[in-house]
């Protein structure tokens, strides 16, 4: 939860006044506004009349249904709150991942509020900012599970935190534009771009944990089970300077991914999925 900083209290408790409401229900307010970035909140407090839910541009839900003079001021409220939000910058974003879970979870839309930039209502949480900080602010985010994501279009990075382990994407010309994530033993993580589905381990990797990864084996790479896996460029988008495989070579390093993927949900030992890969090599 986000702590406000003295000038956020201060103007907390100058709304408060000016509104009739107490501190409490306003600092409740503004959150749920900015929960909802700017354009929406849902709220459960007794001075609003209970639970409820706004949304800008006139829709306006209360416990309290028939005091339309409560409705008229936490209307003006929410209203106010939007728009000292959106003068702060960072606060909020314009844009959010789409992420679906397949294996039961479903179709989730991941909203973009939260703290992203530097405010000077609310204290600095550290957590909130989990990318390396050379990135700036993403121009969306979301998280499924335990899996989080931010999308730094104009640097072509694309961040995911898996369990606490950040790693950092070369996005090549992919337009991102949502996630899914297959669950259970052996669960990987795609993407659409303009390309269509794509697997999160065909881009390639730049940072893991702030080291540099440089082109890693796949073989020492972890499961997918537990996380992103890194790997090659996508096809059609080879990474930095590196040089276009041969269709021979893309066949051979195909097939290694894919023995990679049945090593990693049990289907294959470690000393037959070693022996596969040096037959494959050999054909090099």
């Amino acid at each position: 939860m986000q702590q406000l900083s003295p000038q956020g209290q201060q103007i907390v408790q100058e709304l408060a006044a000016r509104h009739g409401f107490s501190t409490d229900a306003v600092a409740h307010m503004l959150l749920a506004v900015l929960h909802g970035n700017g354009s929406m909140a849902q709220f459960s407090h007794p001075e609003f009349g209970g639970s409820g839910q706004w949304m800008r541009g006139g829709m306006l839900m209360l416990g309290d249904m028939f005091n339309h003079a409560l409705q008229g001021r936490v209307d003006a409220l929410c209203n106010e709150l939007a728009g000292l939000l959106a003068s702060q910058p960072g606060l909020l974003q314009s844009g959010s991942f789409q992420s679906q879970s397949q294996g039961g979870s479903g179709r989730q839309q991941q909203t973009s509020g939260g703290v992203q930039g530097h405010s000077s209502l609310f204290i600095p949480d550290p957590a909130d900012h989990w990318w390396p900080t050379d990135l700036g602010s993403p121009a969306a985010t979301g998280s499924q599970n335990n899996v989080k994501y931010a999308y730094f279009p104009a640097a072509r990075r694309l961040a995911v935190n898996s369990d606490g382990s950040v790693w950092v994407y070369d996005s090549l010309d992919h337009q991102i534009g949502g996630f899914s994530q297959q669950q259970g033993p052996g669960g990987s993580i795609s993407f659409s771009s303009q390309y269509g589905e794509v697997d999160l381990n065909r881009l390639p990797v730049v940072l893991r944990d702030g080291q540099p990864v440089n082109t890693p084996d796949r073989a020492s790479q972890p499961p997918a089970a537990g996380g992103p896996n890194p790997g090659q460029a996508a096809p059609g988008h080879p990474a930095g300077d590196s040089t276009a495989l041969a269709p021979a070579e893309v066949d051979v390093f195909t097939a290694i991914e894919r023995l990679a993927e049945l090593q990693a949900r049990g289907i294959l030992t470690a000393e037959e999925f070693a022996n596969k890969k040096a037959e494959l090599l050999s054909r090099l």
